[in-house]
């Protein structure tokens, strides 16, 4: 039995799953960002559902990013309180990688995972239908041509908050957006499952989630007489 928690964007989302296999999924995608206040009561909610104990549990898995600052920090703490506390592995699933298996692409289609950023900048990664990195993630900023290099595959399924960046400003005729798409625990559960079975777990202690970018703190400038 696997927990998994996935905060990296305003869907607060928590599953367990059994040997890969999804069990119970808790979730609500809330531009509130509600994670402080539904994290810890969506953890209990599906573990009643579940029918087990925390005690029952053999691992935590944490989307790590990249994504919301607040929102991740929320999540791993989350994360590594349980694991502390119950002397369990943890296991970090890349928040990109598990919003691309929202898609069913075929061979020579592409999935171009993107969450929003700063005015016309992205957060993205590029994965073939069995989900194998084709472009390792990054920051970019969206620019007419920033996917030309993908014009010559089939399909190009751009998936995730910053979908919308794109379509407004790319000029891509095989490219098919599915801008509603956020990420959620339910994706996580066969990548935390496979990462379970090879030991690939992290440092409880030191892990921290992957930014990507340096936390900006912004400051209102004060009024002038």
């Amino acid at each position: 039995m696997i927990l998994n928690i996935e905060t990296s964007t305003t869907n607060c989302s928590v599953s367990i799953a059994d040997k890969g296999q999804l069990i119970v999924l808790k979730e609500l995608n809330s531009k509130e960002y509600s994670h402080a206040e539904q994290l810890h009561l969506f953890i209990e909610e599906v573990i009643e559902e579940a029918g087990i104990h925390k005690e029952d549990l053999s691992a935590i898995a944490v989307s790590k990013g990249p994504g919301s600052y607040t929102g991740l920090r929320i999540g791993v703490s989350a994360a590594k309180g349980l694991c502390f506390a119950l002397d369990l592995p943890l296991i970090s699933v890349s928040t990109l990688q598990a919003m691309a298996k929202q898609v069913k692409a075929v061979d020579d289609e592409l999935i171009v995972s993107l969450l929003d950023a700063r005015r016309d900048e992205v957060y993205m990664s590029a994965y073939d239908s069995e989900f194998n990195v084709k472009s390792p993630v990054e920051a970019k900023v969206i620019e007419s041509d920033s996917f030309d290099r993908f014009k010559d595959v089939s399909k190009v399924y751009f998936i995730g908050p910053g979908a919308e960046k794109c379509e407004r400003i790319s000029q891509m005729q095989n490219a098919i957006y599915l801008k509603e798409a956020v990420p959620s625990a339910r994706e996580m559960v066969f990548l935390s499952w496979n990462k379970f079975q090879k030991d690939d777990f992290e440092d409880v202690a030191y892990f921290e989630p992957f930014y990507l970018k340096d936390f900006v703190v912004t400051t209102k400038k004060k009024k002038t007489a």
